[in-house]
């Protein structure tokens, strides 16, 4: 029986993966973590995780970003592996996450869908060619009104792989606005769409001469993250420090 803690339990991802989780025979949420209490849940909820005194496999992060510092922290002192999902951290604690991988085992994912992993996979063998033949690259990315993060994680994370594949030496570039010049043959352009209850939409374009080829992403309901979350959890608990990601999952090892 794998023991978990969630933190961010009465977000929504949190009431997602507690649904899904109660669900499973070789998982248990044996505490949650979240400074509302507007939910209740079948365990019991702590304001921070270095108030949980629930012993615990692996921690479920899906808060928010200014709760990522104290999280990593409290993972490091109690040797608990954690799954970390939130997005939009700052360099800084980019940097925390990767001195927190040295004492404990984290896997860290801008998106938890195999799908786009899978994607990410591709791009890696076609960004090479299309961007020597010239190809221009754009992503453009829609979620709901309610995140708070511009671009997403994911939209950054594409990018990062594509600008890697493409020699490492491309400009991300967020609004055009106040430019007035043609576009530079080395920039990804990124474009966040805010608005209804977009679940999340990324799309990867190609634009040629006299030809665009566009790979598409497209999440239907937020279980698709939640499913991976979950896995995640399976394969981290019990793994020593170090940094994981989706691809260590999906390949099982």
């Amino acid at each position: 029986m794998v023991r978990v803690i969630m933190h961010g339990c009465n977000g929504r991802m949190g009431q997602v993966i507690t649904e899904m989780i109660a669900k499973e025979a070789e998982m248990e949420i044996v505490a949650g973590v979240d400074v509302s209490d507007s939910v209740h849940n079948t365990y019991p909820v702590f304001k921070t995780l270095k108030d949980c005194d629930v012993e615990a496999d692996v921690v479920i992060d899906f808060a928010n970003a200014k709760a990522v510092d104290g999280l990593l922290d409290t993972c490091v002192a109690k040797s608990l592996p954690c799954v970390l999902c939130t997005t939009g951290l700052s360099e800084e604690q980019l940097a925390h996450v990767k001195e927190a991988s040295g004492k404990v085992a984290i896997l860290r994912s801008a998106n938890m869908s195999m799908g786009i992993n899978l994607l990410m996979k591709l791009l890696k063998d076609a960004v090479p060619v299309l961007a020597a033949a010239g190809y221009d690259m754009e992503i453009v990315e829609k979620h709901h009104n309610q995140k708070l993060d511009a671009p997403s994680g994911t939209a950054i994370a594409l990018a990062d792989v594509m600008n890697q594949a493409a020699g490492g030496n491309y400009e991300y570039v967020y609004d055009r606005s106040t430019r007035r010049e043609k576009r530079p043959e080395k920039e990804i352009g990124i474009s966040a769409v805010r608005g209804g209850t977009i679940v999340g939409d990324h799309d990867v374009i190609f634009a040629g001469q006299d030809e665009v080829i566009t790979f598409s992403h497209m999440a239907y309901s937020r279980k698709l993250f939640a499913t991976g979350a979950v896995s995640a959890a399976k394969f981290l608990a019990g793994k020593p420090a170090g940094m994981y990601d989706m691809s260590r999952v999906i390949e099982g090892k």
